[in-house]
């Protein structure tokens, strides 16, 4: 009797919807676990080429937690493609002014690189506040390991 691999497919893939509270969190650490579930790795039938993982909704971004004085000395730099258009923020002014995108930069660069991790993406939903709109897809409250 041959024993075959399995692999995913998205024929039988099942994805869940989790919601995260992000209040008192801190960023790395939220962030790796959510990547892991929009990766799917956390699942048995997890496929490395595949997007298995689940959809991933976090709430209250604005109350993430940066350790030590990260606050201030941590920066988000971008350039514009032109000369002298190099443009930088602190995390400080960057939670103020686009709390979401901090965790999407942070969820971003744990997932892979290329068509896959452009695809995985597109499943994380950030907001500010408490609420969201996706009630519809009857989310599951997602505690964090630790």
């Amino acid at each position: 009797m041959m024993r075959t691999t399995f692999m995913a497919n998205a024929q039988n893939i099942e994805r869940k919807w989790y919601v995260v509270d992000a209040e008192g969190k801190t960023l790395g650490r939220l962030s790796t676990e959510v990547a892991t579930l929009l990766r799917g790795k956390h699942k048995p039938t997890f496929t490395p080429h595949v997007d298995c993982g689940d959809n991933v909704i976090i709430v209250n971004a604005e109350k993430i937690e940066l350790t030590g004085d990260k606050w201030n000395k941590k920066l988000y730099v971008h350039h514009s493609g032109y000369p002298g258009g190099l443009k930088s923020r602190t995390a400080k002014v960057m939670n103020a002014t686009q709390p979401q995108k901090m965790l999407e930069i942070a969820i971003a660069g744990m997932l892979p690189k290329g068509r896959l991790g452009r695809q995985l993406i597109k499943k994380l939903f950030v907001y500010s506040g408490n609420e969201h709109p996706h009630v519809a897809q009857k989310p599951e409250v997602y505690e964090l390991q630790g």
